[in-house]
């Protein structure tokens, strides 16, 4: 079945839009990345789903996260976020993230401006990446939490070795901070980065598919029509 990957990235970047309103010194996100691959543990609660994407975001003020969709029959809105500040790179190609909270949403969290907020659990955990974003390749991201009720979170997400594409997104300047508030820009802005997302999707396939350079430009617009 073909993954929806405009669908994907509204619901990533919608999530992130939502979550950073929760922290008033978190106004934006400057870096996003989006790896495909497959979850071969994915643990809420003690209870097992599945996931086929894992997205990164930074913040200027230090705060990253891990995001996941889940796969859950029941609920299309359930994704998770492991949270931290202060990331480390240990080694060249392993990335530590100290998790402090916990964000999930859900399909009966309430809306604000017509997004989700996220419920915030404070939480206790490691977020480990291997491979760097400088060179395109992530192998695999794993994450252990509990928060403050008990509750165990687990990841281990395998990329399927596409290049990772990382989009660097500039912070707002305060002077626009009244026209950023406008919900029609706000949306305008979510709409912009799930092309830029489903483009850079398009691209990879293109790579896995051996798309030769006389036919990338087709490949990607039929692609992104689809």
């Amino acid at each position: 079945m073909r993954i929806c990957w405009r669908v994907i990235a509204v619901a990533f970047i919608s999530f992130l839009f939502a979550s950073v309103e929760l922290f008033a010194d978190e106004p934006e996100i400057d870096m996003f990345a989006l790896m495909a691959g497959k979850c071969s543990t994915l643990k809420v609660a003690e209870r097992d789903f599945a996931c086929t994407s894992v997205a990164f975001s930074h913040s200027p003020g230090g705060r990253s996260g891990f995001t996941v969709p889940l796969n859950d029959a029941d609920d299309d809105s359930h994704i998770i976020t492991f949270s931290g500040e202060n990331g480390r790179r240990e080694q060249d190609n392993l990335y530590v993230l100290s998790i402090d909270r916990m964000l999930l949403k859900s399909k009966d969290r309430p809306k604000v401006d017509g997004l989700p907020t996220p419920s915030v659990e404070p939480s206790t955990g490691t977020c480990k990446q291997i491979g760097n974003f400088a060179t395109q390749q992530v192998s695999s991201v794993s994450c252990s939490a509990t928060d403050g009720t008990g509750r165990k979170y687990e990841l281990q997400f395998e990329s399927d070795g596409s290049p990772i594409k990382v989009m660097m997104i500039r912070a707002a300047d305060p002077a626009t901070e009244e026209r950023r508030a406008d919900p029609a820009t706000d949306e305008r802005r979510t709409e912009i980065l799930a092309e830029h997302i489903e483009q850079i999707k398009c691209r990879q396939m293109a790579d896995v598919q051996g798309v030769l350079p006389r036919d990338r430009t087709a490949f990607i617009l039929r692609c992104m029509d689809e």
